[in-house]
């Protein structure tokens, strides 16, 4: 299944920058999204790298997710999809 990058995670002060939030398709609710929990999560770069990432906890009630990557994720990411594996 697949899903988009929202945003970054954090605040006006402070960005952090391999946390994400990641919006999937038909997980609208905060209990659906919480099926996810766990999961992994695979970013490919336009070289085809490929940074991998897990589904930690919901965000908000609207069924977005906080994704934690294994590095830093640059900004050209927001907006584009990851695959939930």
């Amino acid at each position: 299944m697949q899903g988009v990058i929202v945003n970054f995670r954090g605040s006006h002060k402070t960005k952090y920058d391999n946390h994400m939030i990641v919006k999937v398709s038909g997980y609208d609710t905060k209990e659906k999204a919480g099926k996810l929990l766990e999961k992994h999560v695979t970013w490919k770069t336009k070289s085809g790298k490929e940074i991998k990432g897990k589904i930690v906890k919901a965000h908000g009630n609207s069924g977005a997710l906080r994704v934690i990557f294994e590095r830093g994720m640059p900004g050209q990411s927001i907006g584009t999809k990851v695959e939930v594996i």
